[in-house]
């Protein structure tokens, strides 16, 4: 008998090792959605966030933040050490590591492709490149990288090709692996930008040319993944990029902070990635987004305000989503919800008084508190201004007129600059006698509607009679960019832990990029550029607020809501913490299918 369990146990430890071997084999896949579309995967064509958001993890930038430090932490990436910085701030010495090497393309012609400091060079001088009309070219232009706005406005003048080959004093390979910024004044902040790698990672000039036109859809960076699908507005596939070189898991989370000190004793040495794919699905509508994690189709989702009050009543996880061993992160995000008027447009653009009258009736018109109770299901505080929480200049104290809902005032406003019914159909006329009609874009999803609902039942009490045109997010980012929209309500995150680039959203030169209200005021320019050479304290703190003013006081921006980010995530999806101004995640994961312990 003890001879034939032995056969026995033997037998089943045989059956047994197959389907460990399986398991183990499994591909370990992180399924998410975006709630909007992205645009493509060229650094140096993009802006949104759904685009930001898949490139840093093809391309890698010369720095990164560390993934569970709070305050945010910066710490080199494909650079050897932190950046050698003159006292001045004006010139930026960095080494490169050697050994990097981009992903196989057939651009490569079948050798291997190390990175080197001359790819960073490439990389920088595309957003000057005049043939791109880089949506960024503003905010990397105002750092004043010598010589390269000269390279730009030389192809301009001439109508010739960016000259790459030309050396700048601004930009230069001192060899390489070293790498030199030159610039015209102060950038204590320089670094910020350094790190932001979902826009400058670095890029091989073979593959850019070997796809003329088509870069958006041939990513080749040195980063984690490598692009395997991508079925536009639909869904984008990444895989392990095996060429990438051993990484292992560190960081430094607070003494304080339990979860991150758990999540780095898991994962402390860990290669990177710790997944094998990512499989990213584009899902507008937040009822079936819902429906497809709670049906275990996704392993996060950033919990649609819809779902709030049923998946979190009182902030706190509902049971029913507990016992399942779902968890919840909640956190006030660095970001800003707000409705742009094109200062172009002829109806409500200009800076007389007559038409600032109007944009701040029509601000005083929208009910903050009804979006926030209604739309955001209490997933949002009100926004006072442009600078977002978590960055330097945002005062959570402040109250601004930004924020006030006052029919009663907004009315007296429009009477008082002859904004009134002329013709007795019951809307407002223009001063001329014209008609008062608001176009606002929107998109057609479930939340753009409620938005909208809120806006017309504002407008409405006051008697502006405002038209809806309705078409996909990329279009009207498109639209926005060219000064061909009238208002659109559009978001913006935080991409470093500094507030300069909320306010590069009212400087003059970004005017089709980042700012997209075309807002040109001299006085707001020069606090912008006095701000930005600056080094923090009271004074430039001071710049701020005078900034922040004077967007109030023009009212091209109104401020909406700072959101309120819930992320509900599956029990086998691990180590997940949302990043605050990078977008940097998905290789910091690991999913474990092991069941949980019985409760």
């Amino acid at each position: 008998m003890r001879r034939a369990g032995a056969v026995l146990l033997t037998l089943l430890s045989a059956l047994a090792l197959p389907a460990a071997a399986a398991d183990a084999a499994k591909p370990k896949v992180l399924r998410i959605a975006f709630r909007a579309a992205e645009t493509g995967f060229d650094p140096a064509l993009i802006n949104d966030l759904y685009s930001r958001t898949v490139t840093p993890h093809i391309f890698e930038g010369l720095y990164t933040y560390d993934p569970l430090a709070r305050p945010a932490k910066i710490k080199p990436l494909t650079a050897a050490a932190m950046p050698e910085v003159s006292a001045d701030f004006r010139v930026w010495t960095i080494r490169i590591k050697p050994g990097i090497h981009f992903a196989d393309d057939p651009a490569f012609k079948g050798r291997k492709r190390e990175l080197v400091a001359e790819d960073y060079v490439y990389t920088f001088k595309r957003f000057f490149d005049p043939a791109n009309k880089s949506p960024v070219y503003a905010g990397i232009a105002e750092n004043g990288l010598l010589g390269l706005d000269e390279l730009r406005e030389e192809a301009l003048k001439n109508k010739t090709p960016f000259d790459y080959d030309r050396p700048v004093e601004g930009l230069k390979a001192l060899d390489r692996y070293t790498l030199q910024f030159r610039l015209k004044s102060p950038r204590p902040r320089f670094l910020y930008g350094l790190a932001t790698g979902d826009l400058f990672g670095a890029v091989a000039r073979e593959v850019i040319e070997h796809y003329p036109g088509e870069t958006m859809a041939h990513p080749v960076g040195t980063g984690p993944f490598v692009l395997k699908q991508w079925r536009r507005s639909s869904l984008i596939v990444l895989e392990r990029n095996p060429q990438f070189r051993e990484m292992v898991y560190d960081a430094e989370p607070n003494a304080d902070d339990a979860d991150g000190q758990a999540t780095l004793a898991r994962f402390k040495g860990r290669r990177l990635p710790m997944i094998d794919r990512v499989e990213v699905s584009i899902i507008e509508e937040p009822q079936p987004r819902w429906l497809a994690f709670l049906n275990d189709e996704l392993d996060a989702v950033e919990l649609p305000e819809d779902f709030a009050n049923q998946a979190i009543p009182n902030g706190k996880l509902a049971p029913n989503l507990a016992r399942r061993g779902i968890t919840q992160h909640s956190i006030v995000y660095a970001d800003v919800r707000m409705t742009m008027f094109n200062m172009e447009d002829p109806v409500i653009g200009g800076y007389t008084p007559d038409k600032v009258a109007l944009r701040r009736a029509i601000s005083l018109g929208f009910d903050l508190d009804r979006e926030i109770r209604l739309v955001r299901r209490q997933q949002a505080i009100k926004a006072q201004a442009g600078l977002m929480p978590h960055t330097y200049g945002y005062d959570p104290q402040l109250r601004s007129t930004n924020s006030e809902y006052d029919p009663a005032r907004a009315k007296a406003l429009l009477d008082l600059y002859g904004y009134v019914d002329k013709d007795g159909d019951g809307w407002r006329d223009q001063p001329d006698g014209s008609p008062l009609v608001l176009e606002f874009s929107t998109q057609s999803d479930q939340l753009s509607r409620q938005l909208d609902e809120t806006w017309q039942h504002g407008m409405n009490a006051i008697g502006v009679r405002m038209t809806l045109r309705t078409r996909q997010w990329p279009e009207n980012l498109k639209a926005a960019r060219s000064g061909k929209l009238m208002l659109w309500m559009v978001g913006l995150s935080a991409a470093s832990p500094d507030g300069q680039p909320s306010f590069q959203r009212l400087y003059g030169p970004a005017a089709g990029g980042q700012n997209l209200a075309r807002f040109k005021l001299d006085r707001f320019d020069e606090l912008y550029r006095r701000s930005n050479e600056m080094a923090d304290g009271p004074e430039r703190l001071a710049l701020m607020n005078e900034m922040s003013k004077l967007n109030t006081a023009y009212m091209p921006y109104k401020y909406h809501v700072h959101r309120i980010y819930t992320d509900l995530l599956q029990p086998r999806l691990v180590g997940y913490k949302r990043p605050l101004f990078w977008q940097e995640l998905w290789h910091y994961v690991d999913i474990d299918e092991r069941p949980l312990p019985a409760r």
